[in-house]
């Protein structure tokens, strides 16, 4: 109701407001704007998820992701902020002095756009079927109405606002769980500080108890680094640069009146950002302890939590609410009234011996990576209006990206494909009824690919990212610090970046996601030890080299072009060096 009420209050009334929010929005407030835009249902519900299972290797997605904002904000959002353009295609397209380069830049920017989307509906139907204990499907339709109401309606005026509001919530909702749980396990009120901490019941450091217990079950070990360097170099930068090629958060930086708010309002986007992003390893790893001890209560050699008590017990109903989702299952392969939580494909004899001594038929718990955020406080034994707020918090983060994104994509249809090139004359009138269908037909597309993710959230927004990474990022950063680059050159430099990353993709992950089409894996990728979540950087790599050798092999930009890129870089007033 709050959201809605945001969006019809500020609700867009010109082109002007639909896109950029007349320009007029405060940097403080578009910080935290930016802030909510930022931290999607990728960062608030799957990212603690994945670093809970994934342990050390999955910092990578905190690395990348806070990197990648800091070069956005300080080598590109003040030069695109000066050249004071509605759309990141418009700046291709200006820039590159062709109407062909825009339309790439508009392909390229759907696809990231509409794959990140994937990612965040994939969040909205997660916390949407806990909280209304409905199927993760049925969640999925309820939360893509509502973003239709207000994103379609209110526009970047209104999703501003919303969003700031969606900040707010978030925050709250994260931090209070974590500083509830770091009191419990470690007696420390901050969870960052709790992390690094001795955990009360047994006295040893948090992090050992957890690498202790999670190998004891056959699992890698947590702060254990087990994946090639290669990979996570590749993977981190990824990330990194693909944060910048994003376009939703570009925009963000054209919302603000001047080049100096821009400057200031990613630092201040930065600030509220880092309060959420400090705390998501605490939550992370906590939550796995939390969930292990819950699985087996009196230590490892001991018995697992029983059948009967799961089914009698209100501590651990929140099994039962999360059964209902489809996100956790739990079946007694052998009967004996337990659920054995390990890993059954582990290579490690003692627990193997284990095993078969005990008579255990395999692993019987499966829990989804993007539950373990909503269930923290659920398993933490926290209080019914804690698990609610995080609920809260949840649908506020899916919901703020997912309205950004479907901005970015409307905006680049309606202002680059139909007035940039196939209607000029259209009315203002008629550019915003164009922007609004083309915003519901995203959303449409977007819920059902949601349907059918690739991966779980924070692993379809990082495919999102590589695609971003080997198209947008070059094109803009050569396209600000480059003379020399022409309009062949970023064409074929982003042509070939996307479909290459593209094929590199759906190699790994299924033609068009589709299950089952895939010739490699992820575990066994195709070029040395290269993931498809990686594989961006790569696809920039040759982005960048393809558009060099292009340029150099034809004719140099025209001078005005040459004289604009020399004025986006300079500070505004500077005067000519004297010296004497």
């Amino acid at each position: 109701m709050l959201y809605f009420g945001i969006s019809i209050l500020a609700r867009a009334g010109s082109t002007a407001e639909f896109y950029t929010a007349g320009g007029g929005v405060h940097p403080v407030l578009n910080g935290m704007a930016t802030g909510a835009d930022w931290m999607s249902a990728a960062s608030f519900i799957s990212m603690a998820g994945i670093l809970s299972f994934g342990g050390y290797d999955a910092s990578a997605y905190l690395m990348g992701w806070t990197g990648g904002y800091v070069l956005l904000a300080m080598l590109l959002a003040p030069y695109l902020r000066k050249f004071g353009k509605f759309t990141v295609p418009e700046f291709i397209g200006d820039r590159f002095y062709s109407p062909t380069a825009r339309m790439v830049a508009v392909i390229c920017l759907i696809i990231a756009s509409v794959t990140y989307v994937i990612g965040q509906m994939t969040g909205v139907g997660v916390a949407f079927s806990r909280f209304l204990e409905v199927k993760a499907s049925t969640g999925l339709y309820i939360g893509a109405a509502v973003v239709f109401f207000y994103a379609v309606l209110g526009g970047m005026k209104g999703i501003t606002y919303t969003q700031v509001a969606q900040y707010v919530v978030l925050i709250v909702a994260y931090t209070i769980p974590a500083i509830f749980i770091s009191l419990h396990l470690t007696g420390q009120f901050l969870p960052q500080i709790g992390l690094f901490s001795e955990h009360t019941a047994s006295g040893m450091p948090l992090l050992a108890k957890l690498d202790q217990i999670v190998q004891e079950l056959g699992f890698n070990q947590y702060t254990g680094h087990t994946d090639t360097t290669l990979n996570l170099f590749l993977f981190t930068m990824s990330l990194m640069i693909g944060t910048a090629g994003l376009p939703h958060v570009i925009v963000r930086f054209f919302t603000v009146p001047t080049v100096a708010d821009a400057r200031s309002s990613a630092g201040w986007a930065l600030v509220f950002i880092a309060l959420l992003y400090t705390v998501a390893p605490a939550v992370g790893a906590m939550g796995r302890l939390n969930l292990t001890d819950t699985m087996w209560p009196n230590g490892t050699n001991a018995d697992a939590v029983s059948l009967e008590d799961i089914q009698t017990k209100p501590d651990l109903a929140w099994m039962k609410n999360w059964e209902v989702t489809g996100l956790l299952k739990f079946e007694d392969k052998n009967g004996d009234g337990k659920i054995q939580y390990y890993n059954d494909k582990s290579k490690n004899e003692a627990l193997v011996a284990k095993a078969a001594e005990r008579g255990w038929a395999g692993n019987e718990l499966t829990v989804n990576n993007d539950i373990m955020v909503l269930a923290n406080p659920e398993i933490a034994h926290l209080p019914g209006w804690v698990i609610a707020l995080v609920a809260a918090g949840g649908l506020a983060a899916a919901l703020s990206t997912a309205a950004g994104l479907l901005l970015a994509i409307s905006s680049a249809i309606s202002h680059d494909v139909i007035k940039g090139q196939l209607n000029p004359s259209i009315s203002e009138k008629g550019e915003l009824l164009a922007a609004r269908i083309s915003m519901s037909v995203a959303i449409i597309v977007a819920t059902y690919l949601g349907l059918h993710p690739p991966g779980f959230a924070a692993q379809t927004v990082a495919l999102a990212f590589g695609l971003a990474a080997a198209s947008i990022f070059p094109a803009l950063m050569m396209g600000i610090f480059s003379k020399r680059i022409n309009n062949s050159g970023a064409v074929a430099g982003m042509v070939t970046g996307l479909v290459v990353t593209i094929v590199y993709i759906f190699l790994h992950k299924g033609w068009f996601f589709i299950e089952g089409t895939n010739s490699f894996t992820d575990a066994n990728p195709l070029f040395l030890s290269i993931k498809s979540t990686s594989f961006g950087a790569v696809g920039a790599i040759i982005n960048f080299a393809v558009a060099y050798v292009v340029s150099n092999a034809t004719k140099a930009p025209p001078v005005e072009i040459q004289d604009l890129v020399e004025s986006i870089r300079v500070p505004k007033g500077a005067g000519a060096a004297t010296g004497h």
